[in-house]
């Protein structure tokens, strides 16, 4: 897994890229000290060289090296790095402008073995910039290897993601038709129409959906997964001690049964003092406890069976409302609850900005991973199906695609599940065409297994990222969610057999209905047909009358 320590490092990615010297081969040629210390060559005992940051004083000693960025390029980093001693988080940065330094990605080092660290840059304009690392303990030496800067267009990145759709969200499909006696029938025709798509690409939902007949038609007529976006939450479901109400979300789940909506259930406890019931923050510890108690048994219990997976601590990385109060391993203890509550779905971590900011380092991957291990190490844990919940809240600004790629490649390494939970975009020019990188960018990537937007109509209280106005209209990101339902596999296909009888297609795993065709007579024949990840190339016969 790539985010654990090799006793020796990998060759540098792409090459180096636009780094000079990458790979340290040539000494330390085209890098030089950044602030204080000395920087030097060192050869392992396999005879591999590498740079060394010694004697430094600050957290940015370290070693640089300057490139020209072109506006509009994404630019992805990678590199190896090891300490001379403990465990520290390391970090990349990108000194632009002369004086503004900007965070692309970090990775935990240890001494004993090589840690990759991936992340990256998009240039919103042309400028040097001068590539360094950060290292908050200045009394270890700061090793590096195989420092890579690769650029690519986003015609590029596009093609990167269309290809790996190809490989990881379609599988192809051969139709041959024929007459009854065998002979190819060419010209036949064939209408492809997927009835469920096997890729949950879902929207939050609120208590307007009870009420609003608009909202329903709108909300059923495009998705078939949900998170409610406050309803399940405990300020919702026991606003004073001891009286709990949960008729609100009780009907939203019928709804949601009635039209076949799948629901994450979102979520048991927040870690965030803030967003505790105002009761909650006034509780002893003993008190809190057996409220809390109270609380996962009365919510997991009441929709055992009946939810896809559940966002067990929200933001429990970011925040520590509940290990503050009562103990370090309230985490793992709660997740142990829901396990053996509802031991069937999957249980979810959820935090922000993991994916989205590669200037928060408290929620980067490397630590967003130390924070799984700890409930995956709980005692009670075992057997669970843990799972990956980024939310993806991605703020003002062209979002980092280069980070976001390198954090789900980490995260992905774990071998779990990731979905993101929250996606949105906030207002600004290019939202439309922001929200449409992030989603293909996820889409694409084959380690996200799910995708809840959480965005909606203005009529019914949705602000920052809306799909329609006032009177349900699309708005331009509306649009693009409307667009990619159809290209990711809702869409009608339309296609003619050629001389041998034969149509290949390329289809988005999941369940549609075919019609084929003859072409004189008019005669058709329907079917129904799976496709699936991992299934080999299928050639469907079909035997046409005349």
């Amino acid at each position: 897994m790539t985010w654990q320590c090799v006793t020796e490092p990998k060759r540098a990615q792409y090459g180096g890229g636009i780094t000079v010297n990458p790979g340290f081969d040539h000494n330390i040629n085209g890098w030089k000290v950044f602030g204080n210390g000395t920087i030097e060559e060192r050869v392992s005992n396999n005879g591999n060289r590498f740079i060394v940051a010694s004697n430094r004083t600050q957290p940015l000693d370290s070693f640089s090296q300057k490139v020209q960025l072109k506006k509009g390029m994404i630019y992805t980093f990678s590199a190896w790095f090891q300490l001379s001693e403990g465990s520290e988080f390391v970090s990349v940065v990108f000194k632009i402008n002369g004086s503004e330094f900007v965070r692309g990605g970090h990775v935990i080092a240890k001494h004993g073995c090589w840690s990759l660290l991936k992340g990256g840059i998009v240039a919103n304009f042309s400028s040097p910039a001068e590539i360094l690392f950060e290292c908050e303990n200045p009394t270890v030496e700061l090793w590096a290897d195989s420092v890579s800067l690769q650029p690519f267009t986003k015609k590029q990145w596009r093609s990167q993601q269309d290809d790996s759709v190809e490989r990881v969200r379609k599988s192809k499909v051969r139709f041959h038709v024929t007459h009854l006696n065998k002979t190819e029938m060419e010209g036949a025709s064939i209408v492809i129409k997927q009835t469920k798509a096997n890729f949950p690409l879902g929207c939050g939902m609120n208590h307007y959906i009870l009420t609003n007949f608009e909202y329903q038609r709108w909300f059923v007529s495009r998705f078939k997964y949900t998170a409610f976006t406050n309803e399940m939450k405990w300020y919702s479901t026991e606003r004073f001690q001891g009286q709990e109400n949960y008729t609100i979300p009780d009907a939203m789940m019928k709804f949601a049964k009635e039209n076949g909506i799948s629901v994450r259930g979102h979520t048991v406890f927040w870690d965030d003092e803030t967003f505790q019931p105002k009761w909650v923050k006034f509780l002893s510890p003993e008190e809190l406890r057996k409220a809390a108690a109270k609380r996962i048994r009365s919510v997991v219990s009441r929709y055992r069976g009946q939810l896809i997976a559940w966002d067990v601590v929200n933001e429990n990385v970011h925040y520590h409302f509940f290990e503050n109060k009562l103990g370090e391993n309230a985490s793992p203890i709660y997740y142990s609850t829901a396990y053996h509550l509802d031991p069937e779905i999957k249980m979810f971590m959820n935090e922000f900005n993991t994916i989205e900011s590669s200037g928060d380092r408290v929620v980067s991957p490397p630590n967003y991973i130390r924070k799984l291990k700890e409930i995956q190490r709980f005692p009670g844990t075992a057997g669970i199906s843990l799972a990956i919940g980024v939310q993806g809240h991605f703020r003002l600004g062209r979002p980092n695609y280069a980070y976001m790629r390198s954090s789900l490649d980490l995260l992905g390494a774990t071998g779990l599940p990731i979905w993101l939970t929250e996606t949105s975009v906030n207002p600004q020019p290019n939202q439309a065409e922001y929200l449409e990188d992030v989603l293909r960018e996820a889409y694409s990537h084959p380690a996200v297994q799910g995708i809840i937007i959480f965005a909606g109509p203005e009529q019914v209280g949705f602000g920052d990222t809306l799909l329609a106005d006032a009177n349900f209209r699309n708005t331009p990101t509306g649009d693009i969610v409307d667009k990619l339902i159809r290209e990711w596999g809702t869409g009608t296909h339309t296609a003619i057999a050629d001389s041998r009888g034969i149509i290949d297609i390329s289809l988005h795993h999941g369940d549609y209905d075919v019609t084929v065709t003859h072409p004189l007579t008019k005669h058709s024949k329907k079917l129904n047909i799976s496709v699936k990840k991992g299934s080999s190339p299928e050639t469907i016969h079909v035997k046409m009358h005349a």
